[in-house]
């Protein structure tokens, strides 16, 4: 889709989420909560696609400032100042991330089963490795180079920060986003980024540089793949109340399936910030220890999780 077209068919959309986010928090009503939730995954959506391919538009720009109002918004809408944050934090983010837990869990499975794949097939043909990571950087393996050693040197660290957030950022939302295509653009994502792990592991085993690559992911790679498979878990949920309503109205079960999806796709959004800071900074500096990037790794990890299964009331209550 060209630029043009692409701004002409959601122009609409932008403008109706805009008026929206214009109207007093105060005068909303649950059936306005509910179309802003559905405007806020539609801006989300169109801001990944706009980010990916028309970087530095209008289009794009306009779309950043209206996700960032959206989140605010929904964020802190239930009650103002810090105090409506830290209530989404301490409660509504656990209890819907606790109801997503057996999707999160099967997202994590296949990613494993994906990872698996990709390691055995690269190991027994050596030369997929081409396919996966592109002859300059197999070159570099086999001279004993890294292709993570100039992977931020070239451009400011605050750029590459934003850059490798946007891109963290546009993968999840499009596991999340994807949920409504019958949850199969969130399984596409979870087998290919399992896939491509256990590829690009396989590869360095065969160069001998493994631990060069595990030394590198240690600090940002339990995260990173946390937060893909919680999207996903959430793109799931939602494609399951479509395919699999049960005795309920289909409508109702869309409704609460897209209300947990975005609160754990909210939860989960400061993380991309921290997880971008440390791929930059930590993950590939030579001067770190590898037992400290480990540390850094684990450490993000268990804070990310403790945060997210926070006890708080039965998750079966509604938020």
């Amino acid at each position: 889709m060209d630029y043009a077209r692409f701004v002409r068919l959601r122009l609409p959309v932008w403008e109706r989420f805009a008026a929206q986010l214009a109207a007093p928090a105060k005068t909303m009503t649950h059936a306005d909560l509910e179309a802003l939730a559905l405007g806020y995954r539609q801006v989300l959506h169109d801001h990944a696609l706009s980010a990916a391919r028309y970087p530095g538009t209008a289009a794009a720009e306009r779309l950043r400032g209206l996700a960032v109002e959206g989140t605010r918004r929904l964020v802190a809408g239930r009650a103002e100042g810090p105090a409506g944050i830290a209530v989404f934090f301490s409660r509504t983010f656990p209890r819907a991330f606790r109801r997503q837990l057996g999707l999160t869990g099967i997202a994590l499975a296949l990613f494993l089963l994906a990872a698996l794949w990709g390691l055995a097939i690269t190991s027994l043909r050596p030369g997929l490795g081409i396919t996966f990571l592109g002859p300059k950087a197999v070159a570099g393996l086999e001279e004993g180079r890294m292709w993570t050693d100039s992977l931020v040197s070239a451009v400011p660290p605050a750029l590459s920060s934003s850059r490798i957030a946007t891109n963290n950022l546009s993968v999840a939302l499009g596991a999340w986003s994807g949920g409504v295509l019958a949850g199969l653009v969130p399984l596409y994502i979870v087998l290919l980024n399992g896939l491509l792990l256990g590829s690009i592991l396989g590869v360095t085993l065969h160069y001998s540089m493994a631990g060069e690559l595990l030394e590198f992911i240690a600090a940002h790679g339990p995260l990173e793949i946390s937060l893909i498979l919680v999207s996903a878990g959430a793109g799931l949920g939602i494609g399951r109340s479509l395919v699999i309503a049960g005795d309920r109205p289909r409508a109702a079960a869309l409704r609460d399936a897209t209300r947990d999806a975005l609160a754990v796709l909210l939860g989960c959004l400061p993380w991309f910030v921290v997880l971008a800071v440390v791929e930059v900074f930590v993950s590939p500096s030579p001067d770190l220890p590898a037992p400290f990037k480990v540390a850094i790794g684990l450490s993000l990890e268990a804070i990310f999780l403790t945060l997210a299964t926070v006890p708080g009331r039965s998750p079966d209550t509604q938020p």
